[in-house]
């Protein structure tokens, strides 16, 4: 059986934690930040983590990296 490869897109926007949970960045960062309030942007600064639901999806196509 050949080997399985991790999806890379995923990969860079994912880190799985010492507890095995996956963290990422917030969304709506990018661009547009002039018109948010600083509360807002503050708020965005924090990391979050994948819901646990969504977990086992991410892991599935992780295959153990990070």
């Amino acid at each position: 059986m050949p080997k399985l490869k991790t999806t890379k897109s995923v990969a860079k926007r994912v880190k799985l934690t010492k507890n095995g949970k996956l963290k990422r960045q917030k969304r709506g960062r990018r661009h547009l930040m002039a018109c948010k309030s600083t509360k807002t942007k503050r708020q965005l600064r924090k990391q979050a983590y994948i819901s646990e639901t969504q977990e086992k999806k991410y892991k599935a196509v992780l295959h153990g990296v990070n």
